[in-house]
């Protein structure tokens, strides 16, 4: 009942925000409806604008499924930006450096770069293991630490002659996913990582303390929980699903090198997104969908009706903010009433308790 009443007020969050950009573009003196028409034509309406969502979806389901990972264990794996990069450039180097048949080339390049994304994110759970040292921090710091790495390889060992600005070769043509009619087979990635988590967060005993272990750390140790260990496990798990998100960047699409600005703000969207879902799987997948038919609709709203890009970035932002405020201060008064309904109840026991035994005294 409760996890419906929380779907009920999110909802509801939704619809405040679409009607808060409404009144924002007619505020502006742009065609509201029109404009939100376009959004939706090209992200949803042919072929190439609902590929094109499900692709930069593919990368906000992994992204929104690491945060989620992590802060949902108690972990605050704020390094998804940093897991994306070396992901990425791990997937680069191995399609650089290997050129198997496709059958294996593509599901190695896969391992690899959740591999990179593991160690990687092992480093801050390794910090805060040894040194206690707040993963938050940490996480952060290395973003910085990779990003610049990966630039140095890009404009140095990497650097691919007679370009005018840094970029890597591109990787062998065994490791890019197939392409059938529009459609990028990397999404199948994103899909199946999707099932996977699901059935760990709720079909598996890891999964059940990794919960547990969210909500009361003390409680999950006090109940035989291995708190460390699963600490690990789940910065291990968000490391991996980031670094997959950007070997798709480089496997998939029509780049299929390592560029500047590859990681965009998809790690800055999968963590909003994990908030906005309160770190539950399948609404994860939901918001990311959502926030892929915004980002991609976006262009064309802007061609169409002149409507900057940077509404949409609005837009996420308000819905953000409304879909967290009105789970979060619903909540709050349905525990008020309840509570109220609760001393109601106690308050009128004990006047009948009162009377009982005024009657009885009289007697």
């Amino acid at each position: 009942m409760r996890h419906r009443r929380v779907i009920l007020f999110s909802l509801f969050g939704v619809v405040i925000a679409v009607t808060v950009g409404l009144l924002l573009l007619w505020a502006l003196g742009y065609s509201a409806l029109e404009g939100y028409a376009y959004l939706l034509e090209y992200s949803l309406l042919s072929r190439t604008a609902l590929f094109s969502t499900l692709s930069r979806a593919a990368l906000l389901v992994l992204l929104g499924l690491s945060a989620s990972t992590a802060f949902a264990s108690g972990a605050l794996n704020l390094g998804q930006s940093g897991q994306f990069l070396i992901g990425a450039m791990a997937a680069t180097v191995f399609g650089l450096f290997v050129n198997l048949p496709a059958f294996l080339q593509i599901p190695l390049s896969l391992a690899v770069a959740a591999l990179a994304g593991m160690l990687y994110a092992s480093i801050a759970a390794f910090f805060r293991r040894r040194f206690n040292m707040n993963e938050l921090i940490v996480t952060l710091m290395l973003n910085f630490v990779v990003d610049y790495f990966t630039q140095f390889l890009i404009a140095g060992p990497l650097f691919e002659e007679g370009r005018q600005s840094p970029a890597s070769p591109a990787i062998n043509a065994s490791g890019w996913f197939p392409v059938y009619k529009g459609f990028d087979t990397g999404i199948l990635v994103a899909l199946l990582a999707f099932i996977l988590i699901y059935l760990l967060w709720n079909r598996s005993k890891t999964g059940y303390e990794w919960t547990i272990m969210g909500q009361n750390s003390i409680f999950s140790r006090i109940g035989g929980c291995p708190n460390e260990e699963n600490f690990t496990k789940a910065m291990l798990v968000s490391g991996a699903l980031a670094a997959l998100a950007g070997a798709l960047v480089i496997m998939g699409g029509i780049q299929h090198r390592f560029m500047p600005g590859i990681k965009a703000n998809y790690a800055d969207d999968g963590i909003m997104i994990a908030i906005v879902a309160n770190n539950k799987v399948v609404a994860t997948a939901i918001y990311a969908i959502m926030f892929a038919i915004m980002r991609t609709g976006a262009m064309g709203m802007e061609l169409e009706t002149g409507v900057p890009l940077e509404f949409v970035h609005v837009l996420t932002a308000i819905t953000v903010l409304f879909v967290v405020a009105s789970r979060e201060y619903s909540q709050y008064l349905i525990d008020r009433f309840s509570a109220f309904l609760r001393a109601r109840r106690i308050s009128s026991r004990i006047e009948d308790y009162a009377g009982r035994d005024s009657s009885g005294s009289m007697d």
